[in-house]
């Protein structure tokens, strides 16, 4: 039983285990805990883009956080400037870069290795591959893997941003970025697990056709419980606090198979 007391199954159905062939993680929240770092750094540049618009009535890092997690900035900047009447951001793509600059930088300062995320992934990593799929840009997803020890564990080639890796970007929960990293991978989407922390993320996983499990093992305690209910309510077949309960679900049914399947 999690932290958050709602009723759990013991495990995942063989329907979802018996195909699996990689295990799809949400970067962001996830993997490492780099939402309020991160917010607090993109709030400046935040705050800087739309006093530039004429906009002074700005979000803190906070309400970014609690209002915009699972979102690009560039989603955030267009939504942020709707709200005040304004359609267009003529140099987005000038405050895009300068954000991504800014909270990469502060995220490389502040990450560091948990023991508990690379161990649990190391042992899942013997059954499955291992991808990210984030909305984050690239450069700032392989400064944080870099940061804490997961780049070992996650090949470059199997980090995909909704930002950077589409065609036109976008962001969650279009379920874009989740379709093209199962594509590329060579896998149908029923065969990737995806691992998420945010409602966007697990309703862009979902909609993609991947089974999706809710962690909120870096989500503030005392926001969980709703976390893990709008998970839930999002369709996740289980929410986990931790990576080590991650890997007790999965394992056990994973060794179990007859024959191991693996992604190219």
């Amino acid at each position: 039983m999690t932290e958050h007391s709602l009723p759990q199954p013991d495990t995942l159905p063989t329907a979802v285990t018996d195909t699996l062939q990689a295990l799809l993680c949400d970067a962001d929240g996830n993997l490492f805990p780099s939402e309020e770092p991160a917010f607090a750094a993109s709030a400046t540049v935040t705050s800087q883009l739309l006093t530039s618009l004429g906009v002074y009535d700005v979000p803190t890092a906070e309400e970014l956080r609690r209002t915009t997690t699972g979102m690009t900035f560039r989603r955030t900047a267009r939504a942020l400037a709707a709200r005040h009447g304004i359609d267009e951001i003529t140099d987005l793509d000038a405050w895009v870069e300068e954000e991504k600059r800014v909270v990469t930088a502060h995220l490389q300062r502040t990450l560091v290795p948990d023991r508990a995320v690379v161990d649990a992934l190391t042992a899942l990593g013997e059954h499955l591959v291992l991808a990210a799929v984030s909305s984050s840009a690239l450069v700032r997803l392989h400064a944080c893997l870099a940061a804490t020890g997961l780049n070992e564990l996650i090949r470059t080639e199997l980090v995909f941003s909704a930002e950077d890796s589409l065609a036109v970007p976008t962001s969650k929960p279009d379920p874009a970025i989740y379709l093209h990293a199962c594509d590329r991978l060579g896998i149908p989407p029923a065969a990737g697990l995806a691992v998420e922390d945010s409602v966007p993320g697990a309703q862009s996983a979902i909609a993609a056709g991947c089974p999706t499990i809710g962690n909120v093992v870096f989500v503030p305690r005392n926001e969980r419980r709703q976390r893990a209910e709008a998970l839930y309510d999002a369709g996740v077949l289980r929410v986990v606090s931790s990576w080590d309960e991650l890997a007790a679900l999965l394992l056990p049914a994973l060794a179990a198979r007859p024959t191991e399947v693996s992604a190219r």
